[in-house]
């Protein structure tokens, strides 16, 4: 009987130090996600470099996102000028938020309506770069301007391509 009882008091002992070895604790986590407004980019004006006058010497006719133009080479601005704008857009989005700017990387090539003449846009600029932070109302004006490469004697008429060019923004 003496033995049967240390039998049972190692059983004992035994279930007692089992349950403390798996003993359990738990806790609880809340998930959570915050949606943000998405970007968005509209296009407000195209980009027009205005009246350009050649000679038989090429050049170009460089506009600044704020719309303002100056040339190099054979390249004059007439007096009368055109319609002269620099590209617009309205980006939006969460407020505060800053944004990358990519601007086209490669040539622009702008045709004469009609006619195989051809001229080309290239080294884009826009203001704000190369990022920009949207307002606390979630907007900001992006304007884009860039350098327009006229031909010696290029032909007159009105030159323009159709599909655009790309302006891509996303958040930082």
């Amino acid at each position: 009987m003496k033995n049967l009882f240390k039998i049972i008091m190692v059983l004992a002992a035994m279930l007692f130090i089992g349950e403390s070895v798996f003993a359990q604790a738990s806790a609880q986590a809340v998930a959570s996600a915050t949606i943000i407004t998405p970007i968005s980019i509209v296009k407000n004006v195209d980009m027009n470099f205005g009246n350009v006058a050649v000679t038989t010497v090429a050049g170009t006719v460089i506009m600044t996102p704020a719309g303002a133009r100056s040339t190099t080479g054979g390249v004059t601005l007439p007096v009368t000028t055109g319609t002269v704008t620099a590209a617009s857009f309205t980006v939006s989005g969460q407020g505060n938020y800053t944004y990358a700017i990519t601007l086209p990387s490669v040539d622009l090539t702008i045709t004469k309506v009609p006619g195989p003449e051809t001229m080309t846009v290239n080294t884009f600029t826009s203001t704000p770069t190369p990022t920009g932070t949207l307002s606390a109302g979630g907007t900001q004006t992006l304007t884009v301007g860039a350098t327009l490469i006229v031909g010696a004697t290029q032909a007159a008429g009105t030159y323009t391509n159709s599909p655009g060019f790309t302006v891509t923004v996303n958040y930082n």
